[in-house]
């Protein structure tokens, strides 16, 4: 199975890569030491990261015991050597065969600092990996990576939007190393990096924010992030014990903004149970209605956070509210996250400046439609229209909620990115988890959701 194809299925459970870092004296105590961290920790590992200089430092036995160590990993648990090899042409071809053929890892860590062909021999095989250091966890880290270039941007945005646009192609097999012990650095290259997996140093021994760093640099679906802990799992009492608990403050903290969220709607009565009326004439079993919240600033500031999630993940000049029901969403959501807004009038004043659009903007803007909610996306089109016809560029339309009726397959056939902060099976299983709803009611939801799912989706 392909490197990615592993961490992705690992990832469900656990985000907790283990350092194995044995600061031993001979190469046998080190072995040992990282097969028994290895057989104590392997129920809670996302991945494994032995670092070679522990193991070189001992020589052709180091070497041995390495190999031996990473073999004794079970094979449905990626690893990945921490080396930061950055070389070319045949040398980084030989690297690239003893840590993939020699040593059997299954990804290793790369400086990228000389550019693209020290990354394409480690990458060809679209069954390894490889991560490349962006913006590493070290105090000296800015003397360089932070470098400001003609753009505005910082060297390490740059390597990081590198790394998404250009270096991971074809196979998609790259991630970068990003640091937790600068939260406003890992949201910028979040943003230059909405899809990329993000290996994590610095939690732990180094004083990183796990919960911050999550916050800003896992990606919308909740993933996307291997929060790296050596000395905390390595040299506990009882690594397990270590590695189970870590793995259950990150869960929770994956957890907890769905669990808010799907709290809060119910609180502010934005969600509903019962029997009621749509305006297609069809009777539903639950009713969104996310005008109330208008009167819960709180909520409404929960609502603007969960968008500010997704919206890290886009490249993007202005938000675009739709009226009426989104426009104080949207007004919430540009406060926070800081971009400038603008709404298409549903129809064009007859008087001053008979403007279509309210705000200010320029052509070639790109610009994220924010609305409440979405059912089949047929009603955002008059509205893509208008701002097509203004000159701007609509690079994602993203909701809070989707009622799962089509609007991904509708408006990606029509070329337009959608995202939604949650669906409405998410919300209804979190409910039902939490026992905010009875049996009857969720069962009577879930088929009245699936009713109103396209044919192709229910296939």
């Amino acid at each position: 199975m392909a490197f990615f194809a592993k961490l992705n299925k690992r990832a469900e459970g656990s985000l907790l890569c283990v350092g194995l870092d044995p600061r031993a004296n001979d190469a046998a105590t080190a072995e040992a030491q990282c097969i028994r961290v290895i057989e104590q920790t392997a129920p809670y590992a996302a991945a494994y990261k032995p670092n070679a200089a522990f193991f070189e430092r001992h020589g052709e036995a180091g070497w041995t015991a390495l190999k031996r160590v990473i073999a004794a990993v079970p094979r449905d648990i990626p690893v990945i050597l921490d080396a930061k090899r950055g070389d070319i042409a045949d040398t980084a071809v030989a690297y690239a065969d003893a840590s993939f053929t020699a040593l059997g890892a299954g990804a290793i860590t790369l400086s990228p600092y000389m550019g693209r062909d020290t990354l394409t021999p480690f990458l060809k095989n679209p069954d390894n990996a490889a991560f490349a250091l962006c913006k590493t966890s070290n105090k000296g880290s800015s003397d360089l990576q932070d470098l400001a270039l003609g753009n505005g941007a910082s060297l390490y945005e740059h390597v990081a939007r590198l790394c998404e646009e250009k270096w991971s192609k074809p196979h998609s097999n790259l991630g970068i190393v990003v640091g937790a012990t600068n939260v406003e650095a890992m949201e910028k290259v979040r943003r230059a990096a909405p899809s990329l997996w993000f290996l994590v140093p610095g939690v732990g021994a180094q004083g990183g924010d796990l919960e911050a760093s999550l916050r800003a640099g896992l990606r919308s679906d909740g993933s996307g992030m291997l929060i790296n802990v050596s000395r905390a799992v390595f040299n506990a009492p009882d690594p397990a014990a270590a590695a189970r608990d870590l793995v259950d403050r990150i869960n929770a903290i994956r957890q907890s903004r769905r669990s808010h969220l799907a709290k809060a709607l119910l609180e502010s009565k934005c969600a509903r149970f019962g029997s009621f009326k749509l305006k297609s004439g069809k009777m539903s079993p639950i009713y969104i209605d996310l005008r109330r919240l208008v009167t819960h600033p709180k909520i409404l500031h929960l609502v603007a956070d969960e968008y500010a999630q997704v919206l890290k993940t886009i490249q993007y000049d202005r938000l675009v509210g739709l009226p009426y029901a989104a426009l104080p969403i949207a007004t919430a959501i540009s406060l926070h996250v800081g971009k400038p807004l603008i709404y298409p009038r549903r129809e064009a004043k007859t008087y001053g400046t008979k403007a279509t659009i309210e705000g200010d903007f320029k052509r070639g803007d790109r610009v994220v439609i924010i609305d409440d909610l979405v059912t089949t996306g047929e009603t955002k089109i008059e509205a893509i229209d208008k701002l097509k016809d203004a000159g701007l560029e609509v690079v994602a339309i993203v909701v809070l909620i989707d009622r799962e009726m089509g609007a991904p397959e509708f408006l990606g056939k029509h070329g337009y990115s959608f995202k939604a902060v949650a669906s409405l099976t998410d919300l209804l299983h979190q409910w039902r988890d939490e026992k905010a709803v009875t049996d009857s009611q969720f069962e009577q939801t879930k088929a009245f959701i699936q009713s109103g799912k396209p044919q192709s989706s229910k296939l």
